[in-house]
C-alpha cells in the first residue's frame, strides 16, 4: 500500500477532491442556482462522488428525496451538466474541470432489500443459531 492510499487501495487525494465537488454540487442544487422546473420542485441528494484517477471525469450518485420520480429528476440533471459542470469548476480548484456524470444511487434500495431478506422467518431462524446445518442435520464439531 502506497503512502497516500486508503486500506480500500483509493487514494486520498480522489477521495477529497470527490467529497469537494460533491459539496460544491449539493450546494449549488440546494440554493436553486439551476433554474429547472424539475429540479426546483425536487430535493435532491448527492450520496457519493466518485473521481476518476485523472480527475477529469466525475460520477456524481443522486438520490431524490422519497426516491420520488427518480428518471424525471435524472434526466433534468442531465439536461443541465454544462451548467452544473460550470459551477462546480468555480467552486473546485483542480487544473480541469470534472466532466460530471449522473447515476442514481441503488445502495439505498439495496440496503433495504437486504434489511428485508434478514426479517424473514426463515433467515431469523438460521441466524438465531438453532444448530441446524445447511440440510436439517445437526452441526457437529470439528474431531
Amino acid at each position: 500500500m502506497r503512502r497516500n492510499e486508503t486500506p480500500e487501495g483509493k487514494s486520498v487525494r480522489l477521495l477529497r477532491v470527490g467529497e469537494q465537488v460533491r459539496h460544491a454540487l449539493s450546494d449549488v442544487l440546494m440554493r436553486g442556482d439551476v433554474h429547472d422546473e424539475t429540479l426546483t420542485k425536487h430535493m435532491v441528494s448527492v450520496t457519493e462522488v466518485r473521481m476518476s484517477t485523472d480527475l477529469r471525469h466525475a460520477t456524481a450518485f443522486v438520490k431524490p428525496l422519497l426516491g420520488s420520480d427518480e428518471a424525471v429528476v435524472l434526466k433534468a440533471l442531465r439536461t443541465n451538466t454544462a451548467y452544473l459542470q460550470s459551477e462546480v469548476a468555480s467552486r473546485v480548484n483542480t487544473r480541469f474541470a470534472a466532466k460530471l456524470k449522473f447515476l442514481i444511487d441503488e445502495s439505498f434500495d439495496e440496503g433495504t432489500h437486504i434489511d428485508q431478506l434478514l426479517r424473514r422467518p426463515d433467515v431469523a431462524r438460521d441466524l438465531a443459531g438453532d444448530g441446524q446445518g445447511d440440510a436439517g442435520v445437526p452441526d457437529t464439531a470439528a474431531d
